[in-house]
């Protein structure tokens, strides 16, 4: 063994021995994913059900009080009945109902039109937008149903206006999760790997120790190596321990191969750990390493990612910015193998732009260590 790869190897003995004294790595390591990946699955959840309503029904009619009885049945809503739109004025304000389905006394009179226009109103809460969209969608799907249902017990055939039938590719079910957590697992790890490297590394120059081990033989790209080799298999035993969790608990599907999930979490492992790197040697303070690990990893990967907002919907300044951000082709490729498998010309292309970032990053890195070393 020549003497480089023997130094490279002394550091990550080293370095394994401290990760394994220190409270932190395995704090950040192991107990992190897992509290991150539970609080992302169990808060990003945008399917809804259970919508709390007020159903006002002026019209006492049988068809009224029948079409009321499908919305009480329906699981999406929870239905509290009122006889005046008034009653539940206080409850929009305060949030505790989200809409109202207002069935009018000239409900039964309208029904009998020839056209089979919608009846009744929908009054939704603007104020959440996603929530508002789904009462209106499933308030005309209960309609549509009960018109359906309605017909043929008459035993006539009830046409709707224009019939869709839509199809969904690789999410079949819409299940919102499906989506979101593997780009969350992205969010976790680019904080993980920034924090395992800029809080260590940047304790080890608070303490003087980082100077001393330059002073020795040991070249930076040496110590940049021995260093990187630890931190990244704690890395990734992070990133197996959140695709774990988003199997097992969240029931997530898996459409690609573990090689292929490998591949791309490694690239873009060294960029994160790469941007950890960069962040110690410029700070060289814990503190100061912390915060700049989060508004330099994390708030740019959560808002310019695509996790939640698409990239190609922003000013293209935003979009441009958001290109020199290793995560937003971290999300990608966790998507694509998530939900539709190994398709390498979509992650190749997505690998080169992780690469290229940590190469960038590594090489900051370096030129930082020889000024000091010179």
């Amino acid at each position: 063994m020549s003497p480089a790869l023997r130094r490279m190897a002394a550091i990550m003995v080293k370095e394994l021995l401290q990760i394994m004294r220190d409270p932190s790595s395995i704090l950040i390591g192991i107990i992190l994913p897992v509290f991150l990946t539970l609080l992302s699955g169990y808060s990003t959840n945008l399917d809804i059900d259970n919508v709390s309503i007020g159903l006002v029904l002026e019209d006492t009619s049988p068809e009224a009080r029948d079409l009321a009885a499908s919305f009480m049945s329906n699981k999406y809503f929870k239905v509290r009945v009122g006889h005046d739109r008034r009653e539940f004025a206080g409850d929009i304000v305060s949030g505790k109902v989200r809409g109202l389905v207002v069935i009018p006394q000239t409900f039964s009179r309208d029904l009998a039109r020839a056209d089979k226009a919608v009846p009744f109103q929908v009054i939704a809460d603007g104020s959440e937008p996603n929530t508002a969209q789904f009462l209106q969608n499933y308030a005309q799907g209960v309609w549509l149903s009960w018109m359906a249902v309605r017909a043929e017990g008459q035993g006539e055939e009830f046409r709707q206006p224009v019939r869709l039938t839509p199809r969904t590719w690789y999410n079949q079910e819409l299940v919102s999760l499906n989506s979101l957590l593997p780009g969350g697992m992205a969010i976790n790890l680019t904080l993980i790997g920034a924090l395992l490297t800029a809080l260590v590394v940047a304790r080890e120059w608070e303490r003087g120790t980082m100077e001393a081990m330059l002073a020795t033989p040991v070249g930076p790209v040496e110590m940049l190596i021995g260093k990187l080799g630890p931190y990244f298999l704690l890395g990734m035993g992070a990133m197996f321990i959140c695709l774990g969790i988003t199997l097992v608990v969240f029931g997530v599907p898996f459409r690609g191969s573990i090689a292929a999930l490998l591949a791309v979490s490694s690239v873009f492992m060294l960029s994160a750990l790469g941007l950890g790197l960069f962040i110690s040697s410029v700070a060289r303070n814990q503190f100061v390493a912390a915060q700049a690990a989060i508004l330099a990893a994390f708030l740019p990967a959560y808002f310019l990612s695509g996790y939640v907002f698409e990239p190609s919907g922003m000013p293209w300044p935003i979009e441009l910015l958001s290109r020199a951000i290793a995560a937003r082709y971290y999300v990608s490729c966790l998507k694509t193998l998530f939900l539709v498998g190994d398709a390498w010309p979509l992650l190749l292309p997505n690998m080169a732009g992780m690469a290229i970032i940590a190469c960038v990053l590594l090489g900051l890195t370096l030129k930082n260590t020889a000024r000091t070393v010179a």
